[in-house]
């Protein structure tokens, strides 16, 4: 510390030379330091783009920083409220620091005095994230929306490039994008409206499946890859937007029938159950555990909607799975009972380690993005413990969950900045299954998120990047048959 602090110093002595405070001038503030993201104390992985921040406050005239490393440090002079930090030298501070600590002391002249912040720390794991993230950018109303984009965007720098546009794609609402096994080159979205269907990428291959038979209800809504990427489990639904009259939830979103499937994509095939496809019950959110084995989904006793949407509790639940034979199990299991637990249970994803699966709950229903109380769950599947995860959560929805590859990061998106607007987090998992306090997606330009007047919907994590973008996929798309499955 004593040599940051000279080094501190140091800097002060050429920093803006028409404003140079002495060191006798500065004043030592006992609270943090107001800046956004909060970048505080957190835990980073070693391959993150810089996490520039700035100084909130109309009176911030000038910021210093240091970031200190074993020996590598960055120094950050400007004047404004502004923190960039140079990619190159970004980098390598953060490859010496793998396993330790970086210490980052701020500084900034607020009027005509110097306040010098309690210092803060990164702790660079050696856990590495997911070098691509995919997102939807939408108006936060979500029923109503004018210009759609699938992003996806490398997490080791800020390039960013546009998977799907829907002005090239005649307007049609596009669902969002999910990768299978974290891989780029697997991963699909839905294309709604005439001469649409389900976009499927197999190594740069596009096709157009229309994902229904004439057991379904509607074509595949929700769902996932299996592991083996031959198969995808889908929910299938007849959903209704409604909005409060009553309470701050602006919108409720329901299922009055919902069902499973699952496609068969070498045979152009739907595969049903009994079990999961009546009309006594509601059924949605599937997921395949790591080892393909396993469906995991919610699921509801079908009761009169909307008068009793209140009582609508969804509960954890599980069936078998045969790959080989394509077909499903003969008994349905309850992992999070909705009456016991007085919640509800929406969009469960499971660890790619099969250690874990990370879920939302909300007082009820199943669209929790207007759900204030919607939190963060994280099940143990060998013990069945759950913790809260109150490092995590806010109080503003936090839901539409991801893991990374080797299942020590997930990304998140939550609106606790405004209550409003959806931005994504990343929290980091021990070894031990202890999570850590969350931070946002880094920006090039630290007001982006004030700035930006889209959400960002279901964060996807890849290790690699998806091989076309909205050009090439508007051609294909424009040109390519629809698949029918039987």
């Amino acid at each position: 510390m004593l040599k940051l602090h000279n080094i501190y110093i140091a800097l002060i002595a050429c920093l803006l030379a028409s404003c140079t405070p002495t060191p006798t001038s500065v004043i030592n503030a006992v609270e943090e330091a107001n800046i956004y993201p909060d970048y505080q104390n957190i835990t980073i992985p070693i391959n993150i783009a810089p996490l520039n921040f700035l100084l909130r406050g109309d009176s911030v005239k000038a910021i210093s920083v240091v970031a200190q490393g074993k020996t590598e440090n960055i120094t950050v002079n400007a004047r404004g409220n502004q923190v960039r930090f140079p990619m190159k030298k970004w980098k390598r501070l953060l490859q010496e620091s793998i396993g330790d600590t970086v210490q980052v002391e701020v500084m900034a002249k607020i009027n005509s005095e110097w306040i010098a912040y309690p210092s803060f720390y990164w702790y660079v794991s050696r856990d590495s994230i997911d070098s691509y993230l995919s997102y939807r950018l939408i108006e936060p109303g979500y029923e109503v929306w004018n210009r759609l984009h699938i992003k996806e965007r490398c997490l080791e720098s800020f390039d960013e490039k546009t998977l799907a546009d829907n002005k090239l794609l005649g307007g049609k609402c596009m669902n969002c994008h999910v990768y299978g096994g974290n891989n780029g080159k697997l991963s699909m979205f839905h294309l709604r409206g005439k001469g649409g269907g389900t976009i499927l990428n197999q190594e740069g291959r596009i096709r157009k499946l229309t994902l229904k038979n004439d057991e379904m209800i509607s074509a595949a809504v929700y769902g996932g890859f299996h592991p083996s990427g031959k198969y995808g489990v889908f929910s299938t639904n007849i959903i209704i937007p409604a909005f409060h009259s009553t309470n701050n939830n602006r919108l409720e979103v329901y299922d009055t029938q919902s069902d499973l499937a699952i496609a068969d994509f070498e045979n152009n095939r739907m595969i049903t159950s009994p079990l999961v496809n009546d009309s006594l019950s509601l059924e949605t959110f599937p997921t395949f555990s790591a080892d393909g084995q396993t469906v995991f989904f919610c699921s509801a006793p079908a009761i009169a909607l909307p008068d009793s949407i209140r009582h609508m509790r969804y509960s954890l639940c599980s069936i078998d799975f045969d790959a080989e034979d394509g077909t499903w199990g003969n008994q349905v299991d309850t992992l999070w009972n909705a009456d016991e637990m007085n919640g509800s249970v929406c969009y469960p994803k499971t660890s790619p380690d099969g250690r874990y699966i990370l879920y939302t709950v909300a007082n009820y229903g199943t669209f929790p993005i207007w759900h204030k109380e919607a939190n963060l769950q994280l099940m143990d599947l060998n013990t069945r413990h759950i913790d809260s995860l109150s490092e995590v959560n806010s109080d503003r929805s936090d839901t539409y969950h991801s893991w990374s590859a080797n299942s020590k990061w997930f990304a998140f998106a939550s609106k606790r900045g405004d209550g409003q607007y959806g931005r994504v987090y990343f929290a980091h998992i021990d070894e031990h299954g202890k999570v850590g306090k969350p931070f946002v997606l880094p920006q090039a330009n630290p007001e982006h998120d004030d700035l930006n007047l889209k959400s960002y919907n279901i964060p996807e994590l890849s290790v690699s990047e998806v091989p076309f973008d909205a050009n090439l996929l508007e051609s294909i798309v424009r040109n390519i048959p629809t698949e029918s499955f039987n």
